[in-house]
């Protein structure tokens, strides 16, 4: 048997939604139906209020245009079924029926759509699908003929409704019985009704959408009290809100939207212009923009601008929407708060504590980022804890528990503080130092409502202490004793040898063919070799023997109960080692030899200095001896061979001076914080020798500071250099800085001072451009000469620099005293920087002492790029050394 159900296409031929249909159909209806009103009638007032729906669900008018539809058309039911929002369920039914009708639609509520394949899956918006008989269905249709059946429908015209693009239900016209065929107009009268329904539950969404967002704007643009602009190029037109207006004292009316512009202030137009440009380029996708605008009575109304552009495809800006906020008591606040916060930065900064807040009963309120990292606890996970849990001491020495300083604090109701470092234990287990202060916090009624506790982290200091106690009697590059530490325990064998406890011996050892391997192959050779040799000579001296660096290539050996004929032979052992020993770098071997001079230490010895002069003078007689042996002390000649040795070099620096055979070099001085457009360098000093020959300083300067002759080279140098200055035009203009080095004798010499001032008014030279360098123990020994000196040049507008800064451990004692303007940090600080922490700690606290002293910080021997960075991480304002500059030559020796 043939089925009786079949689906029709979206559109049929020669259909329309006219007049035809709802006079061919109500021909067909009226006669069944004489005191109805007519169907086009009916229909036009049906689809005029479906599409003015006032409500989406529980319109009563909606099922009253159902029952007229269905009282129209005669059939048993006419339906609208709604989906759930997951398209899972049938989750409303609008319907009406008759009276007499065995279908109720209601029972539709809840099906699952799984069960419903077609109406699931396959239907589509506005098509329609005919069953005429619900026992006979086609095989697609089957799982919902049966339902259908079930609720005692026998046919059924279906049609699926999309509401904003989305499949949410459909329509149905139902009969009791099966029907042989389905009206074409009961398919336009479905379509159409289907489509006003549609049309009406939309509107009714975009109304509803619409209302939503202009009640928000409305109330935002009330609550944020905005003042909202729009500028439509097109319409050449311009809209300030009322909020806008008052904003600036104008009522409507009272102010010309067109000439806003003319409110803004001058120095800001064009700031606004370029923001406003830049968004229109698509630069920036907000325009916002900070700027003032002139209130109606004169004063100027800070107002932070953002807004929107609609461009056109040509990128042409063709609207402008945007809203201005009063922004002007903010912006008071700000720069106020501002200098409160530069304030309390600064303070932050330079405390570093870690902060720990608590409540009367000693439960954690608050850590600071410091006191984080000091605990390991994150102040998350330790609100609410007891203090105890987070903050663990220990003392220092005993490693017992200590009651924990805030609660003793709260308990006692005053502030206690630390008097030695605590032992804490973080979080992790590690263990660090720390030092300590609590204190009870009061409410406004004096009572305790909780403590602080600020500490701090020690443990830095506290190696630092101690390695600088180390290092204070150490030599840094071979871990020897130095020369402070070696003199007093020279002083401590000379008091036993006067008391007969004890014999001792002094060995002066000078290496030989040191300057050849740290010429040629570099200072890091040279450090090398040191090291090399200290280690050496240490492994055979005895145990209760002293091996000390003197300094340079020079090395100092106490002899306990050792007499001279032992002292000897010891020495020659040490001289012997040194001559076997094969110094190898870079594939290059180097043999040593050493120069000793034996004193033996008896109660005649004046005293240390007197006993190290008589070392030094054996040992220089060992050198010109022909080096590289072993001289022993005698009483006769020792005083003609030191005379000797250094009236030569005088001799040679006086011909020298006479002859014009010296010769300035120049140095640069780098800036590392900030750029200058000026050169800023160093001067330095070298001598030719009989030969033609360069001699560094370092070879003469000695002999001539124990001659007294270093006034007059430096008197050479100060004259020259400005005489250089004079005739080199293009370098005085280029000039921001010349350095120059003066020595302790100079500062001394009551004629000095005049030369150079008088030196200055000859030379015509701009004092501010000369920066005079003495070293810290040259000013320290002739403390108030050198004050007077300073102060003297400062007059006319010298500079000066505190030469081989940190070098004494008395450099921050007497630091406040000395009106400089440079520390120059000595280079055996700078130059172990990257591998040597203590050595960066040092370069770091001379750094921050100058700084804090209003004083600019040099560093020497900055010999590579490494070095560099480091001193500019550390805030180091200026490097010298290789790595920046060599020395290049600006006067040539007279010769």
């Amino acid at each position: 048997m043939a089925s009786r159900s079949s689906e029709t296409p979206d559109e049929r031929p020669g259909s329309v939604f006219g007049t035809s249909l709802f006079s061919s159909f109500s021909s067909r209806m009226l006669s069944a139906r004489k005191s109805k009103i007519g169907l086009d009638v009916l229909l036009t007032k049906a689809v005029i209020d479906l599409q003015n729906l006032g409500q989406e669900q529980d319109d009563p008018g909606l099922v009253r245009i159902l029952e007229s539809l269905r009282d129209a058309t005669g059939l048993d039911c006419v339906l609208i079924a709604l989906f759930d929002d997951a398209d899972t369920t049938i989750d409303s039914v609008i319907a009406a029926t008759s009276l007499f009708s065995t279908f109720d639609p209601r029972a539709l509520c809840g099906d699952a759509l799984d069960r419903l394949p077609y109406l699931h899956e396959r239907l589509e918006h506005l098509r329609i699908v005919e069953i005429r008989d619900t026992s006979q269905p086609r095989r697609h249709l089957t799982p919902e003929a049966i339902r259908l059946a079930s609720l005692h429908v026998g046919a059924a015209l279906i049609m699926g409704i999309a509401i904003q693009g989305r499949i949410r239900g459909f329509m149905a016209l139902c009969s009791s019985l099966p029907r042989d065929s389905w009206d074409a107009n009961l398919h336009l009268m479905l379509k159409l009704i289907g489509s006003s329904y549609v049309t009406g539950i939309e509107r009714l969404r975009y109304q509803r959408y619409f209302g939503v967002i202009e009640e928000r704007n409305a109330l935002a643009l009330f609550g944020a009290n905005d003042g909202l602009w729009d500028i439509d190029l097109d319409r050449r037109s311009t809209y300030l809100s009322p909020r806008w207006l008052e904003m600036l004292g104008y009522d409507e009316g009272s102010l010309d939207s067109s000439d806003w512009q003319s409110l803004v202030h001058p120095d800001d137009r064009e700031r606004l212009r370029q923001a406003m440009r830049e968004h229109i380029a698509g630069k920036n996708p907000i325009f916002e923009n900070v700027h003032r605008l002139r209130h109606r009575d004169g004063a100027w109304v800070w107002v932070i601008s953002r807004g929107k552009a609609r461009t056109d495809e040509g990128g042409r800006a063709r609207r402008i929407v945007g809203v201005d906020l009063d922004v002007t008591e903010r912006k008071l606040f700000e720069d106020a708060l501002h200098k409160e916060k530069e304030s309390a930065q600064i303070t932050l900064q330079s405390i570093g504590d870690g902060v720990i807040t608590t409540d009367a009963k000693c439960r954690i309120e608050y850590l600071n980022p410091v006191a984080e990292q000091l605990t390991g606890w994150r102040l998350e996970h330790a609100q609410g804890r007891m203090i105890d849990e987070i903050f663990r001491s220990f003392h220092e020495e005993t490693c017992e528990p200590l009651e924990n300083p805030l609660a003793v604090a709260i308990r006692r109701t005053r502030a206690i503080k630390s008097v030695r470092p605590t032992l804490l234990i973080r979080r992790d287990g590690n263990e660090l130092y720390i030092e300590s202060c609590a204190s009870p916090i009061r409410d406004g009624s004096g009572e305790v409502s909780g403590g602080v506790l600020v500490f701090h982290d020690v443990s830095e200091s506290r190696e630092l202490n101690r390695k600088l106690s180390y290092h204070a009697s150490h030599d840094i590059l071979t871990g020897l004793v130095n020369r402070h530490e070696f003199e007093a325990r020279l002083e401590r064998a000379l008091k036993s040898a006067r008391a007969r406890e004890a014999s001792y011996a002094l060995c002066h050892i000078d290496l030989d063919q040191f300057k050849i391997i740290n010429d040629n192959c570099g200072h890091s050779a040279g450090d090398a070799l040191l090291g090399q040799v200290g280690a050496l000579l240490k492994s055979k001296i005895r145990w209760r023997d002293t091996l000390a660096r003197l300094g340079g290539d020079e090395f100092g050996v106490l002899l306990e109960s050792c007499t001279l004929e032992e002292a000897v032979r010891n020495a020659e052992s040490l001289r012997e080692a040194i001559r076997n020993y094969k110094f190898v770098w870079e594939e290059r071997t180097f043999r040593l030899g050493a120069s000793i001079g034996v004193v033996p230490i008896s109660p005649d010895n004046e005293d240390v200095a007197a006993l190290i002069s008589a070392a030094d003078s054996a040992c220089a007689a060992a050198k010109e001896g022909g080096r590289n042996r072993i001289y022993s002390f005698q009483e006769n000649d020792i005083d003609l061979m030191r005379r000797r040795r250094e009236m030569q070099w005088a001799a040679r620096i006086n011909n020298a001076l006479e002859d014009g055979r010296f010769e300035i070099f120049r140095q640069i001085i780098h800036p590392l914080q900030q750029q200058h457009t000026g050169l800023h360098y160093e001067l330095l000093l070298r001598m030719r020798d009989e030969a033609g020959k360069i001699v560094t300083p370092d070879q003469f300067i000695a002999a001539a500071e124990r001659y007294g002759l270093t006034s007059n080279i430096d008197r050479w140098m100060v004259e020259h250099a400005l005489r250089w200055l004079v005739s080199e035009a293009d370098e005085r203009e280029k000039l921001e800085m010349c350095s120059i080095n003066l020595s302790g004798q100079s500062l001394g010499d009551d004629k000095f001072l005049p030369f150079v001032i008088d030196h200055f008014h000859r030379s015509g030279i701009d004092a501010s451009k000369i920066c005079f360098e003495i070293t810290e123990t040259a000013a320290i020994a002739s403390f108030s000469q050198a004050n007077r000196f300073i102060h003297a040049l400062k007059e006319l507008g010298c500079r000066f620099a505190l030469d081989d800064f940190g070098t004494g451990l008395s450099s921050f004692g007497y630091l406040k005293h000395f009106p400089v303007d440079f520390l120059k940090i000595d280079g055996s600080f700078v130059k172990e920087i990257l591998r040597d922490p203590i050595d960066r700690e040092m370069v770091r606290s001379i750094n921050e002492i100058g700084h804090l002293t209003g004083k600019q910080t040099i560093a020497e021997f900055a010999e590579n790029g490494e070095i560099i960075e480091m001193l500019r991480s550390l805030g180091v304002d200026y490097a010298q050394g290789y790595g920046i500059d060599t020395p290049q030559r600006v006067l040539r020796a007279a010769i």
